[in-house]
């Protein structure tokens, strides 16, 4: 009787901690089963619930823990809790706070995800999509970009500037296009077949002055900026970093002082800039020139504070002093990016965005502007990428053949085929999803960081594996090369933005913690405010959620008590999943918190891997999301369910590595007896979903489609080849061509064919003359060979092309 009871008595208590039911439940439940035990069973165990449920009234209900326990707390957190600067608080109040704050609960609410219903683009919106996109893809082929002229041919950038493709972002009543964040994120996706194309357009609609003019310029700056910027006639770049100012922009050395000069002949106050910037897109062009500086007044002309902070201003290019108009060669895309100085550069306070007003805003208006733009232009040109990827490297795959067989039915390159689709699945969704919570009002600053990390490794990783499946193709550059340029170009978007080490390491996790963690930021609130009362409502709402944490994480893990998700049979159990994570991810966020304190900001391999779970269990959710709301194809369930075991494989290798290396090791020991009681659960995915996802994106399946329809793949009349065509094209054909290639093959193994027709053109032939193929077969199979041939070409030059001086070609062959 009495084991039976403990173990009523252990569920039960479960039970209060998974519902975070508080105090006085706790209490009851502990002295009803206490006193239960003390008439029907043992005394020990009646002792020890009494005992238990003495502590919990006491620490536990405000009426006694704020006579004597509060104040404790309070003055030893004040000690230990890290201090947030006057940057950090403003990073930290920058953006909005939507399902991230859901996963650090631990009880994530589904209704919140999915009340938001991703409706997708407008008439005109799909329009532009489908035929400025289309047509502005057309009109550059990578080779040309990259290596024959260095930039965009200057017909495209005429249609650029006519078609507004520089005012996305630009309300209609200034001339604009005034496009949702899901259509700016299609735009860009549908411009992803070159790199340099992709980001001339989604600079100038992200970070940069058309932004920070909408959201702080002055009426007059507005009227006459926006309809310049919108119709191409101005150009903008905004000067951020610098040779000591990269991803620390906090530490900018490019000063503005105050002071007066002549500007148009009069005296008036101005500023004085010196400034030294660099690897700034679109600077060579850029007719106006947004710069980031840090203001001092220090003769007081303005107020008495002489560090006014970092402050934005808007230059025209003619200015007199400003050095612009020099390139970097950026690796791999030759998008317009250079460095722009200044010496006693002087403009008038005129010059300030928002006027002198928002003199010393520059730090706030820079993190609330970049936490939208860099969840929509970086991850939407990585997603793009990795969609041109599954088209180009699920065709190439098929229509090349080793052995007899296309390559792609190989299970060496199917494993790098199906993790292309698998992660260009999740892209789209992430960048999809997470474009409609900004179009709903949200800034998500945590989720941005997210997208930009590890959309981008993505990329860099989907683009590895395609130049892996292609060979020899893609390592020879020229005109037929549609991988190459933009494989090397992948570093790019891994370093700008955010370099993605600083990304993974701090940014996630670091302002995930504070920022979207349910108490923490009151906590800090109260300490700052010295306020006891807020601190005590927010640190025992704060050890209530530990318990529960730790009780969801430890029932789920037994399979007992599984959250109820809104969502099919096919991903209901994934989304269970991503429910238990939480909890556990939540668990070990205030394990380390607690036991790191301020030394936790130090610990970025910590951080990195927490923010790895964060990010796994975002990116899980919104595949689930995605999954919900779209219309599945045949073939699908496959690519989901293979996204979600890999992504939550990910999220317990994570977890299992943040076990490892807690420096508190018996923390670490029990959070790993509560998190995975029965050890790792998630496996990798199995060979056979492999060997699915390998086909659907190499023939021609609702699947490949789904994963290409964001991406140009049809033919335009006066354009240059579009492989993504021409592969589906070639795939359309190839249930036919592959009977014939076997019917060949057969003959020629039992020498009805010339032991000499080794090439496909002459076995066809031979077939034709031996009666195996009919005329219609040899003819189809001659047209589709040759087109098969084409796709398989690689270009070659004049011996002296890539020598820029050609006096100093060596003849090797010289007599």
């Amino acid at each position: 009787m009495t084991f039976i009871l403990f173990l009523v008595a252990v569920a039960a208590l479960l039970v209060v901690m998974r519902r975070e039911s508080g105090a006085n439940t706790a209490i009851g439940v502990m002295a009803g089963i206490g006193l239960a035990s003390l008439i029907f069973a043992s005394g020990w165990l009646a002792f020890v619930l009494f005992v238990g449920a003495a502590v919990t009234a006491v620490c536990g209900l405000p009426g006694f823990r704020k006579s004597w326990l509060t104040p404790r707390i309070f003055a030893m957190f004040k000690q230990v809790a890290p201090k947030v600067s006057e940057t950090e608080k403003v990073a930290l109040d920058a953006g909005t706070v939507g399902w991230d704050g859901e996963l650090f609960t631990g009880k994530p609410d589904w209704h919140n995800l999915l009340i938001n219903r991703n409706t997708g683009l407008t008439e005109e919106e799909q329009a532009f999509v489908d035929n400025q996109c289309v047509k502005a893809a057309s009109m550059c082929n990578a080779w040309d970009v990259g290596v024959e002229r260095a930039d965009l041919p200057p017909e495209l950038w005429s249609f650029l500037k006519k078609e507004k493709f520089f005012g996305m972002i630009i309300p209609k009543e200034y001339g604009g296009l005034e496009f949702s964040a899901k259509a700016q994120s299609a735009v860009l996706q549908r411009l992803a077949c070159n790199e340099t194309l992709m980001v001339s357009v989604g600079v100038p609609n992200s970070l940069g002055p058309g932004e920070l003019l909408l959201k702080y310029g002055t009426d007059e700056q507005k009227k006459h900026y926006l309809p310049r910027l919108a119709d191409g006639r101005e150009i903008p770049c905004f000067g951020l970093t610098g040779p000591r100012a990269g991803s620390d922009a906090t530490s900018l050395p490019d000063t503005g002082i105050v002071c007066k000069g002549k500007f148009k002949g009069k005296e008036v106050i101005g500023l004085k800039l010196n400034f030294d910037k660099r690897w700034i897109t679109l600077a060579p062009i850029a007719t106006v020139v947004g710069l980031a500086f840090r203001m001092f007044d220090p003769d007081g002309l303005l107020s008495d504070k002489k560090d006014r902070g970092i402050t934005c201003a808007l230059i025209p290019r003619d200015t007199k002093g400003m050095e612009i108009g020099r390139r970097h060669c950026p690796i791999g895309s030759p998008f317009l990016n250079g460095p722009i100085k200044g010496k006693d550069v002087f403009i008038p306070l005129d010059y300030l965005i928002g006027g002198e007003a928002m003199a010393g805003e520059g730090w706030r208006m820079l993190v609330e502007c970049l936490s939208v733009g860099r969840c929509i232009t970086l991850p939407s040109g990585a997603a793009g990428a990795s969609a041109y990827a599954v088209g180009t490297a699920g065709g190439f795959t098929r229509i090349r053949r080793q052995f007899n067989t296309p390559v792609a039915d190989m299970e060496g390159v199917q494993e790098p085929l199906a993790r292309i689709a698998s992660q260009s699945y999740i892209a789209q969704a992430a960048v999809n999803q997470t474009a409609n919570m900004v179009d709903r009002g949200e800034k998500p600053s945590v989720p941005s960081a997210i997208l930009k990390y590890h959309l981008t490794e993505m990329q860099r990783n989907i683009l590895t594996d395609a130049m892996d499946v292609h060979g020899g193709k893609t390592v020879t550059l020229g005109p037929r090369n549609y991988l190459g340029i933009g494989y090397s170009g992948a570093a790019v978007s891994i370093t700008v933005e955010g370099a993605n080490i600083m990304t993974r390491s701090l940014m996630i996790f670091g302002q995930g913690a504070i920022r979207c963690h349910p108490y923490v930021l009151k906590e800090l609130a109260a300490k700052d405010n010295d306020d006891i009362d807020a601190f005590d409502d927010a640190f025992f709402g704060h050890a209530g959620l530990i318990f529960g944490n730790a009780a969801r994480a430890f029932t789920q893990a037994l399979g007992v008590g599984k959250a109820q998700v809104p969502f099919d049979s096919a991903s209901g159990r994934y989304a269970q999943g991503v429910a238990r994570f939480s909890a556990a991810f939540g668990l070990c966020a205030d394990a380390a918190m607690t036991t790191l304190g301020s030394e936790l900001k130090m610990r970025e391999l910590i951080s990195a891997r927490l923010g790895d779970v964060l990010s796994n269990l975002y990116l899980a959710s919104m595949v689930l999301k995605n999954w919900h709301e779209a219309q599945p194809v045949d073939g699908e369930r496959e690519l989901m369910q293979y996204s979600l075991g890999l992504l939550l494989h990910r999220t317990e290798e994570a977890l299992d590595e943040f076990f490892q290396n807690l420096p508190n090791r018996p923390v670490a020991w029990a959070l790993r007896a509560i998190i995975m009681p029965l050890g790792r659960r998630w496996d990798k995915p199995h060979d056979d979903t492999t060997r699915a996802l390998a086909t659907a994106i190499s023939t021609d399946t609702p699947v490949r489609s789904r994963l290409t329809q964001a991406i140009w793949s049809t033919h335009v009349e006066g354009a240059d080849t579009n492989p993504v065509a021409e592969y589906n094209d070639l795939l359309k054909d190839y249930d036919k061509a592959e009977v014939l290639y076997r019917k060949a093959t057969k003959a020629y193994a039992k020498g009805e064919l010339p032991m000499e027709a080794l090439h496909p053109e002459q076995r066809f032939e031979a077939a034709l003359e031996a009666g195996v193929f009919s005329k219609e077969d040899a003819k189809f199979m001659a047209e589709y060979e040759a087109r098969v041939l084409e796709m398989l070409t690689v270009d070659d030059f004049e011996f002296d092309a890539f020598a820029h001086k050609k006096e100093s070609v060596i003849n090797h062959n010289a007599a």
